[in-house]
């Protein structure tokens, strides 16, 4: 499936973002389109479900279809291929983050570079970093 991506470069290692990307209690303070997530288990996994609560209040299903530990996941969400959420590591305290879309939501890379800045302002926030 053909994707259309964004991304930011942090002033901050992979390591400090990560845990913002993979945690879905924080979900909602970087995503525009989450009211709140859960998970059915312990972390976030290939393989792990749970469901995302949209900014509308809609409930959805998710199951998480790629997964690379401190590198990269991806989802399904309702069963339709959703964002694929990458971390680059470039040395010198500082990352990409970046986020792709299939290319039928191209619409939705405007969330997402919202997302990515608000992101930039989480690391910041809690490790001192450049957003």
């Amino acid at each position: 499936m053909r994707m259309l991506w964004t991304s930011r470069v942090i002033g901050a290692p992979a390591l400090d973002a990560w845990p913002i990307l993979t945690d879905p209690v924080a979900w909602p303070t970087w995503g525009p389109s989450v009211r709140s997530a859960t998970i059915d288990g312990p972390e976030l996994e290939l393989g792990t479900t749970g469901s995302v609560v949209t900014f509308a209040g809609v409930r959805l299903p998710f199951e998480i279809t790629a997964f690379e530990p401190g590198r990269r996941w991806k989802w399904r969400v309702a069963g339709l291929p959703a964002t694929d959420h990458v971390i680059t590591d470039l040395g010198n305290h500082s990352c990409e983050v970046a986020f792709g879309v299939p290319v039928v939501a191209a619409p939705y890379l405007a969330v997402c570079r919202v997302a990515l800045r608000r992101i930039g302002m989480l690391v910041a926030e809690t490790k001192g970093a450049t957003p």
